[in-house]
């Protein structure tokens, strides 16, 4: 049973960096684009960025133009894990962040919400003063 699990969310201050991690289970990891997704309180989900699987060998890549520039998502593997690093962090980048998983072989990943069959539970970030 595909199982993603998110972690790393806090409270952290404008300026500030924080990493969080998502891990796949159930599933062979190599089959699947992961996609990073949040939502901010009263206002829908927005994408947030994607990574295309491993056997696609295409090290693809794409973010959401708020966060281009300041975020990077990275994949492990070794440890069935995805990253989302993110750095200069707004108070606007607050929200539960969420994973999500698609079984996307060959092709680019994409950022479309609907696209996502498996979501994690979400881990909140906070970014406040």
């Amino acid at each position: 049973q595909l199982r993603l699990v998110e972690s790393g969310g806090g409270l952290v201050q404008p300026g500030d960096s924080l990493s969080l991690s998502c891990v796949l289970s159930g599933v062979t990891f190599d089959n699947y684009a992961i996609g990073w997704f949040r939502q901010a309180p009263g206002k829908e989900r927005e994408a947030v960025s994607c990574i295309s699987s491993v056997v696609s060998r295409l090290d693809d890549t794409d973010y959401g133009d708020s966060v281009r520039d300041r975020f990077t998502i990275s994949k492990d593997a070794g440890k069935n894990t995805v990253y989302l690093q993110m750095h200069s962090l707004k108070p606007e980048d607050t929200g539960v962040y969420y994973c999500a998983a698609e079984r996307r072989r060959y092709n680019p990943c994409r950022l479309s919400q609907s696209d996502y069959d498996y979501w994690g539970q979400g881990t909140q970030v906070t970014v406040s003063s």
